[in-house]
């Protein structure tokens, strides 16, 4: 029970020193638990989902996607629309429905702007029938009653505007629909974010299957005492095989992992930078602990004299980081629900509609946030607890601090250069390695080793960097600064821990700034090196071309040729008797001249040519294949051919390196024309002069097909950049969690250092020194203990991207950039952080009352 009191009291009596690592506690905890009851809400929102709108069960065609040996055709997959009335009669089926629905769609108004979403979700056409019913109801006019009417979603419609008598397009495979809109409907369970247009079902079926005859499923209730799971078995055996069946909760699960898949990425990734800002919280932890037991030496060792033990001035130390740690969790707990709100609101705006009445907070999410800050507080609270038992009474009671440990000192550092020239083996050794996989193991051993190192090696790192910092930057504020230099330098363990915090995120920022300027650098370099066509017309979201916009591209005016890209998939026979599944790049004769693979035998425009064929130089050596060798080629859905092999090509290209091509003219030889493939790519190049009004009239004619982007190569060069640029920020943007707590590490030494040095700051403002001198003082402090962290995070991380950017020239990606411009900002950024975590304890201790901060013992 005393031990308990004396925690109690201590840690009341420095709770302001505490409240800084509670906020790291919160952070880290907040983040988790945020994450967590973010995902669990969204999953619970869409099971809701998927159990109100899925049947008893459904019969489907087998799925391209499911059927990896299926060639991609952009058509919609159909059950013939007989099968409805067949499946009435079997056994257990109370009714059968058949429903349609694709999302291989664009939704324009009349003009061709685009209605469909820009967040990534699809748009999906379908038929106004029982599946939609079940999820929706019509708030405005009425349900589509002919071939000219239309219904969509609320969302779309208030987001842009239409209302009811608006003319809308619906762009599909099998060409485009111009309708009315004649009804509005919301949704009565969750918005998933997409674009819902509907039309009655002979529409439906004629315009967007092709077919009169045809459904997309059937939807099938189960008669009363028959189980789904029964029916679905009746159902199999009296169709056979050809179709898909599923029960309800097949098809829910099914949808679950499709959504989970998504989520998990989003999950994992946001624990993983949970994780960082934790690691980053336990310097701040430790920093604060070991200050605070160096500033109550005496009181430890008065307490040794009158009777305490080790283990319960340990015990006490440490019942105070339990305290820390259940009410930083705690806080971070709440502030997790919060922060899954505010998530919510995000995702709000971007066309998800979630509703916080059905916010998701499981029984495990509390209880992993508290244990998570509990445990990651006693751990960091452990040494300095350790540290603090070792008092001897004696020792204490002459001493105003800790005497430092100069056999543990030496064997630290020795430990820390160790691991860091182990890392820097690692590190080396990756940006040898001849294959990514290989490489990816050392580059993760290093970039552990080397982190470690540092961390461990931080306080003979201090020593050095922070003496080099000081010549550069503090020796021109004069004495100031030279005492500026040795408070830093007074406690190297302090000022290591506390830069290592900062270093860590720092080192994140500078690997990722440079593994993403290789990035774009060198898929720059590589358009510009094998890219030879003006124009690239391609969907954003992975949509092949329709017919119709392949025939727009065609006939645009002042083009001089254009080339048609496809996907075949296909099973192929080498000479030496070994079959592979592979996907074949088949495009024009004209894609030679558009696309400059190299080549390390043969012609490849010979590749083009009627029975021909390119390989990669990778497949030849494997299966020994030469110039003029024939592959068996059975294309999936079509028949077999012998192909001669007129061209071998490099694999060294991260662009269609080591593709097999062949020219379209064979793949239509050997397949029929409902199996091929649509286009998945094309390229256009202009006649001579006539660039610029090319590339305008070949947007006109996209106009009214906004799923496709046509692109000259300086638009696909800032579209690389964009793209990589948003992954950065929003990966920057997590880091910064991992920095805010850094920067807390810096402002808590300083406060707790203000407080260690109170007697001595009174006796230099009694010799003469000003109130603005000190905080001057503190200030540059401040800011060279940020330097020293921002230059080891700095050179840590350019030394892992440039060995992570080797790991890339594997798969093509062979030139590396180092963003000079980045790491300047945040090295500059770093003295602006130090002078801003400065500001609070350069302010208290220019306050002091001199006579009484002489006074203090």
């Amino acid at each position: 029970m005393t031990v308990l009191k004396t925690s109690v009291r201590n840690f009341l009596a420095h709770k302001g020193r505490m409240a800084l690592s509670a906020v790291a506690v919160l952070l880290s905890v907040a983040f988790v638990c945020g994450t967590l009851v973010f995902t669990d809400t969204i999953n619970a929102t869409f099971d809701k989902l998927f159990n109100t709108t899925a049947s008893d069960v459904t019969v489907q065609p087998k799925s391209e996607k499911d059927d990896k040996d299926a060639q991609r055709t952009g058509r919609p997959e159909t059950v013939p629309a007989s099968l409805v009335g067949r499946l009435k009669k079997v056994d257990g089926v109370r009714s059968a429905v058949g429903s349609v629905s694709t999302d291989k769609v664009a939704l324009t108004d009349a003009e061709g702007d685009s209605l469909s979403p820009t967040s990534g979700a699809p748009t999906i056409a379908g038929d106004w029938g029982a599946d939609e019913k079940k999820q929706m109801e019509i708030v405005k006019g009425h349900e589509p009653r002919g071939p000219t009417e239309s219904l969509i979603d609320a969302d779309t419609a208030e987001k842009h505007g239409v209302k009811l008598g608006d003319r809308i397009k619906t762009v599909s495979v099998t060409g485009t629909i111009e309708t009315t809109v004649t009804g509005i409907a919301e949704f009565t369970t969750t918005n998933p974010g997409a674009a819902i247009v509907d039309f009655d079902s002979a529409t439906a079926r004629t315009e967007l299957l092709g077919s009169a005859a045809a459904y997309s499923a059937v939807q099938l209730t189960a008669a009363d005492g028959v189980s789904h799971e029964q029916l679905k078995k009746a159902v199999a055996d009296s169709l056979g095989d050809g179709y898909e069946v599923r029960t309800k909760e097949e098809s829910v699960k099914d949808a679950a992992a499709q959504v989970g898949s998504f989520l998990d990425v989003i999950k994992y990734a946001m624990l993983g930078f949970a994780g960082i800002a934790v690691l980053v919280g336990v310097f701040l932890i430790v920093n604060t602990f070991s200050m605070l037991v160096a500033q109550r030496t005496r009181e430890i060792g008065l307490m040794r004299a009158i009777g305490s033990s080790r283990k319960q001035v340990n015990r006490s130390v440490l019942v105070e980081a339990l305290m820390l740690g259940v009410v930083g969790s705690a806080l971070g707990i709440a502030a997790g629900v919060g922060l899954a709100v505010g998530l919510m609101k995000v995702m709000g705006s971007v066309g998800m509609k979630l509703d916080t009445s059905e916010l998701t907070v499981k029984a495990t999410t509390p209880a992993i946030g508290l244990a998570l800050g509990v445990i990651v507080t006693v751990v960091a609270a452990y040494l300095p607890a350790r540290r603090a038992g070792k008092v001897s009474p004696m020792a204490a009671l002459r001493d105003a601090g800790t005497p430092a440990d100069g056999a543990a000192g030496r064997v630290r550092a020795a430990v820390g250069l160790l691991l860091t020239v182990v890392g820097a083996a690692g590190l080396i050794a990756a940006s040898q390695a001849d294959t990514a996989s290989q490489g990816a193991l050392l580059l993760g051993v290093g970039v552990l080793c080397t982190l470690v190192g540092f961390v461990v090696v931080g306080p003979l790192l201090a020593g050095l960097v922070v003496r080099v910092l000081s010549a550069v930057v503090l020796r021109v504020f004069g004495p100031v600064g030279r005492m500026a230099e040795r408070n830093a330098l007074r406690n190297p363990r302090r000022t290591g821990a506390t830069g290592a915090a900062l270093m860590i995120g720092l080192a994140l920022v500078a690997c990722l700034s440079v593994v993403g300027s290789s990035m774009v650098a060198s898929a720059t370099d590589e358009l510009d090196k094998t890219v030879g066509a003006d124009y690239i017309v391609q969907s954003e979201t992975g949509q092949q071309l329709t017919p119709a916009a392949e025939k727009a591209v065609a006939e645009s005016p002042g083009l001089d040729h254009v080339s048609r890209y496809k996907n075949v998939n296909a099973k192929i026979t080498s000479p030496d008797g070994k079959t592979v599944k592979d996907e074949l790049a088949a495009a024009d004769p004209t894609y030679a001249r558009d696309f400059k693979a190299e080549t390390v035998q043969g012609d490849l425009s010979a590749a083009y040519r009627p029975d021909s064929i390119s390989v990669g130089d990778d497949y030849a050596k494997e299966h020994g294949v030469k110039i003029g060798d024939k592959l068996g080629v059975a294309f999936a859905g079509g028949r077999t051919a012998q192909l001669t092999v007129r061209a071998i090509t490099s694999g060294d290209s991260a662009m269609d390196g080591g593709a097999k091509y062949l020219g379209i003219a064979t793949v239509q030889r050997y397949l029929p024309a409902d199996k091929l493939p649509l286009s998945s790519m094309m390229l256009a190049t202009a006649k001579d002069g006539q660039e610029k009004a090319a590339y305008g009239a070949l947007k006109a004619k996209l106009h009214d097909y906004p799923q496709y982007k046509v692109r000259d190569q300086a638009d696909y060069k800032k579209t690389l950049e964009d793209q990589i640029g948003q992954l950065l920020n929003l990966v920057y943007g997590l880091l910064a969690l991992a920095i805010i707590v850094a920067v807390l590490g810096v402002v808590n030494t300083l406060a707790l250092s203000v407080v260690e040095r109170t007697r001595e700051i009174g006796l230099m403002r009694a010799i003469g020194l000003s109130r603005r001198q000190m905080r001057r003082m503190i200030r540059l402090e401040s800011v060279v203990i940020a330097l020293f962290g921002a230059l080891l995070g700095l050179g840590l991380g350019m030394g892992w991207g440039a060995t992570a950017q080797k790991l890339l020239a594997l798969e093509g990606l062979k030139v590396l950039e180092i963003p000079w411009p980045t790491i300047g900002a945040v090295f500059a950024g770093s003295a602006v952080v130090g002078l801003v975590a400065a500001l609070v304890p350069a302010f208290r201790a220019g306050r002091m009352n001199v006579l009484n901060a002489i006074a203090t013992e």
